[in-house]
């Protein structure tokens, strides 16, 4: 009887026998030194995982969120060991039955000679192969697994919208909680399915179950039903991936004449709707024919299935969606879409806040009856305190005012907060802390940088709506040490800021450098609990390790009571705590009950809102502010159609404690992360009075709104669908490059309010026009009972009412405007415009803009003239009061306790320049400008600013004279 099996020659027979000579083998010591520098380089490399997992646990201990570490922790390890070893046993199962499942002989052929020498490889290794491949497609899906554990904590602890979706009655938790979760399983699932197939196959083709060339059967049976169940588990899940995207229809993004639209469409749910049910009832018909190959053992059923999947597909999903897109939807498109259009602007107007926007008409003209002049010039002395300083001008000027020394700095853009002055009055006011500056470090060193100088010192604040009579700010918070004048004494030390981005050991033997006047350097050790104990060595050398920094292991700079600060810029600290929340790029310092408190406002969002429109919050909140990146909001998704200010978190300068407060209690996503992480976030009512003082509607949030307003402000599905009431944000006129326009915080009333509050405002233009389409501003005052109400003043459509950029240009294109910038332009000068804010005022608009000048020999702008436009009139002149006078054409300004009235000695802004008199020739002006240019300098070489800052004020008075001089016909 002839054998089929194929013999392969025996490969121990043959060839001379006698002694084996050893050549090159290594020696015993040899071998020891092996063994021993491996067990070494294994224990290294396992230091080098615990450093990295030690290193977090104690910052976390350190902050006192442990629960967050160890919450997310076990979650990973669990969903990592779970569907990791889930995944292990699939695949590995398929491999051993497929081998159990090999024919006892395989057939005489080429391909199976050929495969022989792979089977007699292999033969020795099948449990280490077995084990190995296992191990490796587990390591991986554990890997992807784990990083699922936000999906997994939100479906575990999902709570009720207490809301219905449009289309299929169900609570919005199911699309925003459970949908996600479902999604995972299912890709899940396929992955298992399709590796177990595709190594089951290779199984079989190895051990001759498969036959490519090989005469007869290409499959044996049992490979057949084997691949079969496989395929038909495979169809199965397709099916359930059909009756899944039923309900991700509401979730689809597409777009409606060129607008992004989220949610079902007329075709949608007509069409693909029932196309997906009549999908998901043949896919399971179909995976019971694949299901069916296990005792026919033929692949005529599994191959009638797979074409009918095909067909149907085909036909039913996408054919036919295309025929009733085209033939009933585009003849009539407004009558069928009207209904998904209002529910796409329901729901959108809900997830993001703004179903309660108030609109109303606003006409935006200025009163023709002369009389009204002297009501309105007092109407603009109590509608508004126009602001002077603009945050992101006038930071120069702090720095070079109030730095004090190199190795301080202010953030590139300040801060509007409201504080009280000495009179009890509330007034807005541009707020900075004085941070340490590594770069500025006349020495730079590893002490220097990382024991020394370790904090900045002091708050600096200045009125936001007056300057000095030389341009500059008016302090009312300065110098070092500081002197408290703005909110009583206070813990000045800063060692977490926006700037501080570098580690400090802290608290040992190495003194710090606290501060220094004119006695001497001040040194000091920090007292407080914050940071990584470094007193220990197993410490040191984790952080050795983390840090890549060596010196921690020996240097003698580091003993008892060595503490170690990092992550020390507020908007990472709350997201490490939190890492479940949205940050705000534009965290702000405030002084509370004696301490520097930073504020962020956290958001909680979702992408799973049906039939609400997809936002991007990377593009949404960008404007001319954010340029640097670093007021970047920190976003966990980038894309949502649901966003809520959920929490306010709070962060000591000094400590670095993290407290987090619930601020939305009806926001469903926040209560599921309480779940999550109970004992993290704190009520509301843990909010002290002095802390509430400060919070305010933060701006990235505004961004987001003010973004879909564009569109979604309009009532009825026909102007939506139109477009013709569509708005868009306007370029930034005062920077070049065009990006848009930040919003302002400004203490103003709109027009159906009787007092001032702190508001957020922005400006809005009609499409692809510069006139004024819209003003909008956000109640942004915490302890307003309207507090995050949104009122919008909306101008007629044919409205010639100037927008920013057409403000902006009438500005420079006015002839005598142009030539008072060109004065103030001579020499190496340069004119910088502050921010242009907008106020309704008595059924018009009023427009101010502070100008700067940053004079020849200085490093930081002056507020030297303001512009007023309101209606027709235009005024550009050295003081707000005289402006708006002049705008008014009125003689004296209004309200004596206006917060706009500056300083008594701001009475000195015009006296004439402290020298011989009045010029009375071309000689003399030059002749007073040249004495004016060298005092300065000699003030500038002695670093007396105040008296520079005086000369500058007499040389540009006296060229002024001189041009006056030049062209008397003027």
């Amino acid at each position: 009887m002839r054998t089929l099996a194929f013999q392969m020659p025996d490969r121990g027979s043959g060839g001379p026998t006698g002694p084996r000579i050893r050549v090159g083998q290594p020696s015993r010591r040899a071998k020891t030194l092996l063994t021993t520098a491996g067990v070494l380089a294994v224990l290294a490399m396992l230091f080098v995982m615990f450093a990295g997992f030690w290193t977090e646990w104690l910052w976390f201990q350190s902050v006192q969120y442990t629960t967050v570490f160890t919450t997310t922790l076990w979650t990973k390890v669990g969903l990592f060991a779970f569907f990791g070893l889930l995944m292990s046993l699939a695949v590995g199962l398929n491999i051993w039955l497929a081998h159990r499942l090999r024919p006892p002989l395989s057939a005489m052929s080429l391909e199976q000679q050929s495969l022989d020498r792979y089977r007699m490889g292999i033969a020795p290794f099948k449990k280490w192969v077995l084990l190995g491949i296992t191990a490796l497609v587990g390591l991986i899906s554990g890997a992807s697994a784990a990083g699922q554990w936000r999906t997994w904590l939100m479906w575990v602890n999902g709570t009720s919208f207490g809301k219905t979706d449009a289309q299929f009655g169900k609570d919005i938790s199911f699309f925003a909680f459970d949908l996600p979760f479902y999604r995972f399983l299912l890709s899940f699932g396929f992955a298992a399915v399709v590796l177990s197939l595709i190594a089951a196959a290779l199984v079989h083709y190895l051990y001759g179950g498969l036959r490519l060339t090989t005469p007869g059967a290409r499959a044996t049976s049992q490979a057949t039903g084997h691949l079969s169940v496989l395929l038909g588990l495979f169809v199965a899940l397709k099916a359930v991936a059909y009756w899944l995207d039923r309900y991700g229809l509401a979730l689809k993004s597409s777009s409606i004449r060129g607008t992004d639209w989220t949610g079902l469409k007329y075709t949608d749910a007509n069409a693909y709707l029932p196309a997906k049910t009549i999908l998901f009832i043949i896919a399971v018909i179909c995976a019971v024919l694949f299901f069916a190959a296990l005792w026919r053992r033929t692949w005529q059923l599994p191959v009638i299935a797979f074409g009918l999947m095909v067909l149907s597909a085909i036909l039913i999903g996408g054919l036919y969606p295309a025929i009733v897109q085209k033939f009933q939807v585009q003849p009539n498109e407004l009558v069928k879409e009207t209904p998904y259009i209002k529910k796409n602007m329901e729901a959108t107007q809900e997830a993001y806040g703004i179903n309660d926007a108030d609109v109303s008409d606003y006409k935006g003209t200025t009163p023709d009856n002369g009389d009204e002049n002297e009501k309105l010039r007092e109407a603009a002395d109590t509608t508004a305190s126009l602001r002077l300083l603009d945050p992101s001008v006038v930071p120069p000027a702090y720095r070079q005012l109030q730095q004090v020394r190199g190795y301080y700095t202010f953030p590139d853009t300040l801060d509007v907060d409201r504080y009280a002055d000495k009179d009890g009055k509330e007034r807005d006011t541009v707020v900075g802390l004085r941070e340490i500056n590594i770069d500025g470090i006349p020495e730079r060193n590893w002490i220097n940088d990382h024991f020394k100088y370790t904090h900045g010192f002091g708050m600096v604040a200045a009125s936001g709506t007056d300057v000095d009579t030389d341009g500059t700010p008016v302090f009312s918070e300065r110098n070092l040490p500081p002197e408290e004048t703005l909110a009583g004494k206070y813990q000045p030390r800063v060692y977490y800021g926006e700037k501080t981005t570098q580690y400090s050991i802290v608290g040992g033997p190495q003194e710090e450098l606290d501060y220094a006047d004119d006695e001497g350097e001040k040194t000091y050790n920090y007292t407080g609990k914050s940071g990584v104990s470094m007193s220990g060595p197993l410490n040191r050398a984790a952080y050795a390790l983390t840090f890549g920094e060596p010196q921690f292991m020996y240097s003698s700079a580091i003993g008892d009571g060595s503490r170690i600060l990092y992550n020390r810029t507020p908007k990472e600290r709350v997201e490490a705590v939190a890492p479940w929340l949205t940050i705000d790029g534009d965290p702000y310092p405030a002084i509370v009950k004696g301490k520097i408190q930073w504020i962020v406002d956290a958001y909680t969002t979702s992408d799973g809102y049906p039939y609400s429109s997809r936002t991007t919050l990377g593009d949404t909140t960008e404007d001319s502010l954010t340029a640097d990146g670093q007021r970047s909001v920190i976003a966990q998704q980038d894309e949502v159609n649901y966003i809520r200010n959920s929490v306010k978190a709070t962060v000591d300068a000094y400590t670095g404690d993290v407290k987090l407060f619930e601020w939305d209690k009806q926001d469903p996503v926040l209560k599921t992360w309480m779940k999550a992480f109970p004992g993290t976030v704190e009520g509301k009512e843990k909010i002290s009075d002095e802390l509430m003082d400060h919070l305010r509607y933060p701006q990235d949030l505004f961004k987001v709104q003010r973004e879909l307003l564009q569109r979604y402000h309009v009532d009825t599905p026909g102007q939506f669908y139109s477009g013709s009431e569509r708005w868009q944000i306007p370029d930034d006129p005062t920077h070049k490059d065009n990006p848009s326009v930040p919003p302002y915080y400004l203490s103003m009333k709109m027009p159906d309010q009787k007092a001032q509050t702190f508001s957020l405002t922005t400006t809005f233009n009609p499409n692809r026009r510069e006139t004024l389409g819209a003003f909008m501003a956000v109640d942004a005052d915490a302890r307003s009972d309207e507090y995050g109400k949104i009122r919008i003043l909306k101008l007629p459509s044919n409205t010639t009412v100037a927008g920013p950029q057409q403000v902006q240009s009438k500005f420079n294109s006015d002839p005598d405007i142009a030539r008072e910038i060109n004065i103030l332009q001579r020499g190496d000068s340069e004119v910088e415009y502050g921010n242009l804010l907008t106020v309704p005022l008595e059924g018009g608009l009023l427009y101010v803009e502070p100008v700067y000048v940053r004079g020849a020999g200085t490093n930081y702008p002056r507020m030297r003239k303001v512009l007023v436009t309101y209606g027709e009139e235009i005024a550009f002149e050295d003081t707000l009061e005289q402006a708006l006078d002049k705008v008014f054409n009125t003689s004296g300004g209004g309200d004596e306790d206006s917060s706009d009235d500056p300083p008594a000695e701001d009475e000195e802004e015009n006296t004439p320049p402290d020298n011989d008199g009045p010029p009375t020739s071309v000689e003399d002006a030059l002749s007073d400008a040249k004495d004016a240019y060298e005092a300065g300098q000699k003030a500038l070489e002695e670093g007396d600013w105040e008296e520079y800052g005086k000369q500058q004020k007499a040389l540009q008075e006296a060229l002024e004279e001189a041009e006056g001089a030049s062209d008397p016909g003027d």
